[in-house]
């Protein structure tokens, strides 16, 4: 690979980050590691990668599916490589469902590493654009809400919504994912990194979250428009209002 890339390998094995890494830098690329699932997540939230090279199985209740959700959901265009000690085919399955761009058995020779990366790359950069073509890609809208992930700033009606991180992932995530009801568990992974074992904690825990959420974004939060619940299921973006949105 003639290009310099940055790449982010995530394992729980010392050695196993170890010998990717070097396999990398050999080749002339930028190498960083996280040790964990929740590492990971913590990197992904500001910084952006050419390519990630995930372990399935991390040890923790981040595993790498989950950190290959949140890579989708905000780096959409990284290419991703998934890593696992075994070839279930399950796992293989559902990696590939959530997007994954190429697959290794460990233990993965260099040469093996290196081609399945130029070709996850290669992969990613042919993959047609699922974004509309006249918006930014860094760009979220709903009605009045605009989101820009890059600089992690909304505006509604044309003003800035002062959001704490965790609100905006929140409210990036529903926007998003408008055209469905998003349940509580899945919510408080965006927000806290982890998925609770019990409904009612997930419930608990979001309904803080949404609380604080409709009381920056909603003109009047006691009747919610933008953020709706759905009773015993979750919550889901409430149809786009365009009563508030400026002229152009």
């Amino acid at each position: 690979m003639s290009n310099t890339i940055c790449a982010l390998v995530v394992d729980d094995d010392a050695g196993v980050r170890f010998v990717l890494g070097e396999t990398l830098r050999r080749a002339g690329h930028a190498v960083t590691q996280a040790e964990s699932g929740e590492a990971a997540l913590s990197l992904l939230r500001d910084n952006a990668f050419d390519l990630a090279i995930v372990d399935l199985d991390l040890g923790t209740r981040i595993d790498g599916l989950r950190v290959l959700e949140a890579i989708r959901w905000r780096w959409p265009q990284m290419a991703v490589l998934i890593l696992t000690a075994h070839g279930s085919l399950e796992s293989a399955v559902a990696a590939i469902r959530e997007g994954v761009d190429g697959y290794l058995l460990k233990p993965a020779e260099p040469k093996e590493l290196l081609a399945a990366t130029r070709e996850a790359l290669a992969r990613r950069r042919n993959r047609p654009a699922q974004w509309p073509t006249e918006a930014p890609l860094h760009l979220l809208r709903h009605g009045a809400l605009v989101l820009d992930l890059d600089k992690h700033q909304a505006t509604r009606a044309g003003q800035p919504v002062d959001l704490a991180p965790a609100e905006f992932s929140l409210l990036a995530h529903l926007v998003e994912n408008a055209h469905r009801t998003v349940a509580p568990k899945e919510l408080v992974r965006v927000v806290q990194g982890y998925e609770p074992d019990y409904q009612h904690e997930a419930r608990q825990i979001v309904k803080w979250y949404i609380h604080r959420l409709r009381a920056k974004i909603e003109p009047d939060p006691s009747h919610p428009r933008y953020v709706l619940n759905v009773r015993g299921v979750g919550y889901t973006m409430g149809p786009p209002d365009t009563s508030e949105v400026p002229d152009a």
